[in-house]
Parts: C-alpha cells; sequence; structure tokens
C-alpha cells in the first residue's frame, strides 16, 4: 500500500501533469490510440505506445502512418522529438504517470460483449501499477465496465482506487475521414469512479483536448457513448425502413429525403444505405441493450433497429437479382462488380462493412464477385480472399451489374455509368447522373 498521504499523491500528479513532465502511456495504437499519442506528444508529453502488433510498433517508431486521419510528417515529428515511441510489451509500465487505454471491445458472434481485450490489459497493468497513477480507459462499452471489470483487477495489486490510483472512463469520439472533427477539437466527456479520479482525469485531457465535460461517474461516461452510437443506429434504421416502404410504394427515397431536409428545424439528415458498419454503430447498441437485460428491461427501439439494419444486404441482393432478372440473367451466371468495401465514404477502413456481406451472399448464390476498391488493395479477412480489380472501361462492360456500395468521391461515377450495362446505387454516388442503366436504392 501506498506510505504517501491521499492528497500528496493527487496533487504530485496534478503537478506533473500542469508542468507537462507527467508520462503518458497510449495501450492499442490502433485508429483511437495513435490519434490521441500523437496529440499527446504534440502537447509535449513524453508518450510511450503499447502496441501487440509488432509491424504497427516498428512502423511508429520508423514515423510510418498508418491511421487515415493523421499526418504522417507529424507522426514523423513526434518520433523524431523523443516526444513518441512504442513498444510492445508493459516494461516499464510502473513508470508512466498516466495510462490511456483504446482497445477493441468486439461483440461474440452472440452479440454479446467480448471484454477479452480490456480485461487482458487490466490484467497485464495490475502486475505494475503504482501509487500515483491515472488508468483511463478509452474503448466503447457497457455503462459498468471501468467500476465493476476493471477496478478490482486493478485493485489485486493490493492498491486502491481513488486511495493509491485514479480510474476513470473518457470514451473515445472518433469519426474516421471526418475532415473538420479530429482528436483535439472534438468535446471530450469525462467520468471517474469518484471525486478525485475525475479532477485528475480532467486535468490530463484539458491539457490535449480543446474542451473537456465532465459527467458524475464512469458508467455515466460509458452510457454517453453507447447512447451517441444508439442514437445512430436508431435514425439509420428509420431511414433503411422507409427506403425498403418506399421501393415497395415506387418512389424514390433521396428524393423525399432530399426534400425533408430542407426543414430548417425538427429534423437532422440520417440517409439509408446497403447496411451499416465501421467500429461502432454496428457494435455498440448491442452493449447497451446487453447490459439492460441486467435491470430486466428490455430495449425495443435498439433491438429493432438493430434488425432493420442487418437486413439491408439481403435487400440489396434482392434488388440485384430483380435488376438482372430483366435481362435474363441467373445469379449463377452473373458477374458482378461491387464497387467500394470500405465501411464508408473516402477511408481505408472496412470493419463489418455492408459490403462484405453483400459479396458474401451474391457468392453463395452462385455468382461470380469482383470489387474495386481504390483505398483497399486487398480484402484477406472476414471469410474474404480477394484483390481489388482496375477500374477499367473492359472491367466495367465485362459485367452483368455495378452495385455501388460505399460512395468514394475520388471514383469517376459518370464512367462507371457510361460503360457498365447496369447500376445498382446504394449510396446516391450517382447524384447528378440522368441515366436509365441507374437503379437508386
Amino acid at each position: 500500500m501506498s506510505s504517501q498521504p491521499q492528497g500528496d499523491l493527487k496533487q504530485q500528479l496534478l503537478e506533473r501533469i500542469s508542468e507537462h513532465t507527467a508520462r503518458v502511456g497510449v495501450v492499442g495504437l490502433g485508429y483511437v490510440g495513435l490519434p490521441f499519442a500523437l496529440e499527446a506528444a504534440q502537447a509535449d508529453f513524453r508518450v510511450l505506445g503499447i502496441e501487440r502488433n509488432p509491424e504497427r510498433v516498428a512502423m511508429v517508431n520508423r514515423g510510418e502512418n498508418y491511421v487515415d486521419d493523421i499526418r504522417e510528417e507529424d507522426l514523423r515529428a513526434a518520433v523524431q522529438s523523443g516526444n513518441l515511441r512504442a513498444q510492445v510489451s508493459f516494461d516499464g509500465a510502473e513508470d508512466l504517470d498516466v495510462i490511456v487505454i483504446a482497445v477493441p471491445t468486439p461483440l461474440t458472434r452472440h452479440l454479446t460483449p467480448d471484454l477479452q481485450y480490456v480485461r487482458g490489459v487490466t490484467q497485464s497493468l495490475s502486475e505494475h501499477i503504482r501509487p500515483g497513477q491515472l488508468v483511463s480507459l478509452e474503448s466503447t462499452t457497457y455503462p459498468g465496465t471501468t467500476e465493476e471489470v476493471m477496478k478490482p483487477i486493478l485493485e489485486q495489486s493490493g492498491f486502491k482506487a481513488e486511495q493509491d490510483f485514479f480510474l476513470a472512463h473518457s470514451p473515445e469520439r472518433v469519426d474516421p475521414g471526418n475532415k473538420r472533427w479530429k482528436t483535439k477539437n472534438t468535446t471530450k466527456v469525462v467520468g471517474g469512479v469518484g471525486p478525485r479520479s475525475l479532477e485528475v482525469a480532467q486535468a490530463f485531457y484539458g491539457q490535449i483536448i480543446e474542451k473537456v465535460v465532465p459527467v458524475s461517474s464512469a458508467r455515466a461516461a460509458e452510457l454517453v457513448k453507447v447512447f451517441e452510437n444508439t442514437f445512430r443506429a436508431v435514425n439509420i434504421a428509420l431511414v433503411n425502413e422507409l427506403a425498403l416502404m418506399c421501393d415497395r410504394m415506387g418512389l424514390n427515397v433521396w428524393e423525399v429525403l432530399d426534400a425533408a431536409f430542407t426543414k430548417p428545424f425538427g429534423i437532422m439528415p440520417f440517409y439509408p444505405g446497403p447496411g451499416v458498419g465501421g467500429h461502432c454503430i454496428p457494435l455498440d447498441p448491442h452493449y447497451l441493450e446487453w447490459k439492460a437485460r441486467e435491470y430486466n428491461f428490455r430495449t425495443r427501439f435498439i433491438g429493432l433497429a438493430g434488425e432493420i439494419n442487418r437486413s439491408m444486404p439481403h435487400f440489396v441482393r434482392e434488388k440485384a437479382w430483380r435488376l438482372l432478372n430483366e435481362v435474363g440473367k441467373a445469379p449463377s451466371r452473373s458477374r458482378i462488380l461491387v464497387l467500394g468495401i470500405a465501411y464508408k465514404n473516402d477511408i481505408s477502413d472496412w470493419r463489418e462493412s455492408p459490403a462484405l456481406d453483400v459479396i458474401r451472399l451474391l457468392q453463395q448464390d452462385g455468382a461470380e464477385v469482383l470489387y474495386h476498391d481504390p483505398y483497399i488493395p486487398s480484402a484477406k479477412r472476414a471469410g474474404l480472399d480477394m484483390e481489388s480489380v482496375p477500374l477499367t472501361a473492359e472491367l466495367l462492360e465485362g459485367v452483368d451489374l455495378v452495385i455501388i456500395t460505399t460512395g468514394h468521391r475520388v471514383v469517376d461515377y459518370r464512367f462507371v455509368v457510361e460503360h457498365a450495362p447496369r447500376v445498382l446505387d446504394t449510396r446516391y454516388a450517382t447524384r447528378g447522373i440522368s441515366s436509365p442503366k441507374v437503379e437508386l436504392l
């Protein structure tokens, strides 16, 4: 146990934070961890990245970037200044003053939370923790994870949260590809397992992020993030259902939405598509849905939204077969180009992308499926083993159907429409192009 008075531990850490002499560790150098580590380094903290992938560690230490939202020259400058380095182990973690955790929180195949990475990292930290450290979890998770899962593991060390060390939750807010809102200028929510932890965490993040909003507890902070993503999932499901209804009614859902969004109040733009993808929208609502069961509470909106969004790849397949049927093509004799497999426009991230489900469904029906994505040269996970094909006139003229599943702005859609025999556009990427070849979602 700590022999120092509680106030001394907190005050010493607050002083190191304010003077920027606190040593910062970031566990997990992915799309959340690396941008934050870079921001902390640019704020003149000494930052140690801990990442189990040795290839990523080597790239960071060479100043080579692998994340869409940061500039390689900024990363290289931080490494060359000595403010940022990376390693694969937790060796020396006891010398850190602040440890930020940004590891994946996936779902199991049964749509239940999988906290193996959070638990594993926390167990490793419990072997290195010392009095006076701040540990902050940024990974998105259900309310209670920080206090109910992490705190008991860390306290196996014999040290106590709020007394010997400080523990907080500050959910990541990252929107890959967003040119306006980055780590530094996106408001940061912070909650601690107690008032002392909150004070220290708020002070730390305030040195790096432009605006920090404190909440009453780590559980409240955890709920903030899963609600934000559940809000998006539910509203996306609403417009996806509208798209399904418009298909039955013979109406253009994009025309309806464009007109609706001209209203200057009481509405917010959301758009339909082939499904939802990425690290948040398909996953996070299920964290909240799962936790609610502990309180004998059924989250009906969340469950229904998930059902609708997961149904959209099947609707894309159905619509594709309708178009092929018009020209007398059977699925098993069709050659189809899927255009874009990233989960959103203009990024290289294809985690949970609905395009993958579309491809698998088409393949199950016997179609020959090709893909082109300027940001993703190969797709060799999630059950796929494919290479992006060059987008040529010969390719387009040699397929039966092009399905646009991601609307990358670098793609020349006029060229696509000119040479493809038929186009199914699930993203309205062909906006402004008038052609009988184009069928919208």
